[in-house]
């Protein structure tokens, strides 16, 4: 897969690799918070698709991170915690 200009979100994920950690490093503070939220912007401003709505909350699927520090400020209410996975986990680039 030279070209990734037409590859989906997972084909471009599968070009990285990662060591999930059993703990996040992605946490919501308050889930109420979202809740309240009129525009659940994390849904859409996450490249790896980490954050989701179902059932009334806010879901992180922490193992799809690819730690760029978007959530960190794109979240209107600051309501995402964010910190680098403990040493030796995380993400790999497997290309440059």
């Amino acid at each position: 897969m030279s070209d990734n200009k037409g590859a989906t979100i997972e084909e471009k994920l599968y070009t990285i690799r990662y060591k999930v950690d059993d703990i996040s490093h992605l946490i919501i503070k308050d889930q109420q918070v979202c809740a309240k939220c009129p525009t659940k912007e994390c849904n859409d401003f996450c490249p790896a698709d980490v954050y989701s709505w179902a059932d009334l909350t806010t879901h992180v699927a922490f193992e799809n991170c690819i730690e760029c520090g978007t959530c960190r400020i794109g979240c209107p209410d600051y309501n995402i915690e964010w910190v680098y996975p403990k040493g030796g986990h995380g993400i790999t680039y497997k290309f440059g």
